[in-house]
């Protein structure tokens, strides 16, 4: 999933910090030095916490919110939302959408050029809309290109997109990170993408150009001076990748980073002292991402809907709420945000109630048979299974740990494994080779998940890695999308919710609030409906003020 600006999904990092936060009402710190002051002065390095490596340098083709963040930077779509989240032009100037939403016209800038000197135009957006339809591109984000049905370059400039049908993405889908024909089109034509030096040494359009990337250690961008937007004020952003969120809190102690993503515990309590509160600024909103356990539906246990209905009952979600994220979250009763234009609250609900899941259990077949306290299946086979969720991210860790107590109330046995981020990716999620997991979604700015919970969606490539299937649900996907008329729609995702609060593919546990703190040194800080990170490119630090020397 992507949440820089652009209607594609991404899997959500929760534990490292998004540059593009969803939501209403921003809070800073009143009693903290004020930002938005003085002249914009060019220079300076602002320093981010990442707590994981990118998964590579083409956003296109990776769905970890790390690699959309540094991407976010390099590449540019040809549109982008703005402050209070509506679609403007990026790459195009400006667009013309027919009243049957079946056509879709682009004017684009003239003044736009790729970071080696090469001019942009209309062609490279026809590659990259054939790049994201190739049978052999490894991406997840396909579906919003195959639904079109004709492509025209009318001239450098003007690219036409026609669609078979009305398509309620058609317009967002183009915030996609435009890609450099001259660059990469024999790697398409080959199918070696992933194998091109674009995916290490990216040379994009965006605001900051591609430095440096040390595996493990650090991104490292320099400001774009030629960026048809306006240079970008500060020199260097550098992501410093530091896989745990107790390392990066003694590093903003430190001052050793600029940028970083609070837990609600430092928050609120750890973060209140007089040198904190005049090293940085802090600030708060809903964000665009929920925390939920999902399920490995392949397995014959969570395949049956009682058996996650049990779960659901067994945990209190509240409990969650309150004891890990310390009330700073809003509980999740599917995968729409509250307070979004589709979200409906009126959906079943599985309160809190051991009791209702120990008697789904037995409905299922797991009964404690042998009186050892686990449920056990009719050959006597104990109900343990293993919760798999991702190293230095303390919020998972003890959801999974409260949790693992809540079903041990029931009979049902958990183990807890922490593994490293990329590791957990390729080699379990990617290859469905778990059973349960504690991670999170980032959610855009409409409510189409097709690419998520659609069945077409279970490649190793694709989003629906817990293979979840229900051809109501499909019909509904399919059916929400394929309007651009937004009363239209409302129907078909109020069913939706309605279905899957009741099925439970995953189960949604809460919408947490976004927490992170910035250097009180930078200025142009502009809190929004979209969050801080609408303006990026203007946040500056005054020249008295600068730390670092520019590269």
């Amino acid at each position: 999933m992507r949440r820089a600006g652009s209607g594609a999904w991404r899997l959500l990092l929760l534990g490292s910090l998004a540059l593009a936060g969803c939501g209403g009402g921003v809070e800073g710190r009143a009693d903290e030095p004020a930002v938005g002051t003085g002249a914009p002065t060019y220079g300076d390095t602002f320093i981010q916490s990442s707590i994981s490596d990118i998964a590579g340098l083409i956003p296109n083709i990776t769905s970890d919110s790390a690699s959309h963040d540094v991407g976010g930077l390099v590449y540019d779509g040809l549109i982008r939302t703005d402050r209070n989240l509506n679609w403007v032009g990026q790459l195009a100037e400006s667009w013309t959408f027919s009243r049957d939403c079946m056509t879709l016209t682009f004017k684009l800038r003239q003044n736009a050029r790729w970071h080696d000197g090469h001019p942009f135009t209309a062609d490279d957006v026809l590659f990259t809309y054939r790049t994201m339809i190739h049978p052999k591109t490894p991406t997840a984000y396909k579906d919003d290109f195959l639904v079109v049905k004709d492509t025209e370059v009318l001239d450098p400039y003007t690219f036409r997109v026609t669609y078979a049908r009305p398509h309620a993405r058609a317009l967002q889908s183009w915030a996609m990170n435009v890609l450099p024909r001259h660059l990469l089109e024999p790697y398409v034509a080959e199918g070696k993408l992933k194998e091109s030096p674009q995916n290490s040494r990216p040379v994009g359009t965006g605001p900051y150009r591609f430095q440096e990337w040390k595996s493990g250690e650090k991104i490292v961008l320099v400001a774009n001076p030629d960026y048809y937007g306006g240079r970008p004020y500060l020199g260097r952003v550098v992501y410093r990748i530091i896989p745990s969120q107790g390392t990066i809190f003694l590093e903003l102690k430190a001052r050793g980073v600029d940028l970083a993503s609070l837990t609600a515990l430092q928050y609120l309590r750890q973060t209140e002292y007089p040198a904190f509160r005049k090293a940085y600024r802090k600030y708060r909103y809903p964000s665009s991402g929920y925390t939920y356990l999902g399920f490995n539906l392949k397995d014959p246990r969570f395949a049956d809907r009682r058996v996650r209905q049990a779960f659901a009952h067994a945990i209190n979600k509240q409990e969650l709420i309150d004891g890990v994220v310390l009330g700073m979250a809003r509980d999740a009763t599917g995968p729409l945000r509250p307070g979004t234009w589709a979200y409906t609250d009126r959906v079943p609900r599985h309160e809190h109630d051991p009791e209702k899941a120990k008697a789904l259990l037995a409905q299922a077949g797991w009964k404690d048979r042998d009186g050892d306290g686990l449920v056990e299946d009719k050959e006597g086979r104990p109900f343990t299974f293993t919760i798999r969720t991702n190293q230095g991210n303390e919020e998972r860790k003890k959801v999974a740990e409260i949790i693992q107590q809540r079903l041990k109330e029931i009979g049902v046995g958990a183990e807890i494994q922490i593994l490293e981020w990329s590791s957990f990716l390729k080699e379990f999620i990617k290859k469905k080779r778990f059973e349960a997991i504690v991670m999170g979604w980032g959610v855009g700015t409409d409510p189409d998940q097709y690419v998520v919970w659609h069945s077409s969606q279970m490649g190793p490539d694709q989003l629906n890695h817990i293979s979840y299937s229900n051809p109501e649900v499909d019909a509904l996907l399919e059916a929400g999308r394929s309007s651009c008329v937004q009363q239209d729609r409302l129907r078909y995702y109020h069913r939706l919710q309605e279905v899957m609060a009741e099925d439970l593919p995953v189960i949604f546990l809460y919408f947490r609030d976004a927490l992170p703190v910035v250097a009180s040194r930078v200025r142009g800080v502009e809190p929004a409906p979209a969050g801080i990170f609408h303006n990026f490119t203007e946040w500056f630090v005054p020249r008295e003020l600068q730390r670092y020397t520019s590269g």
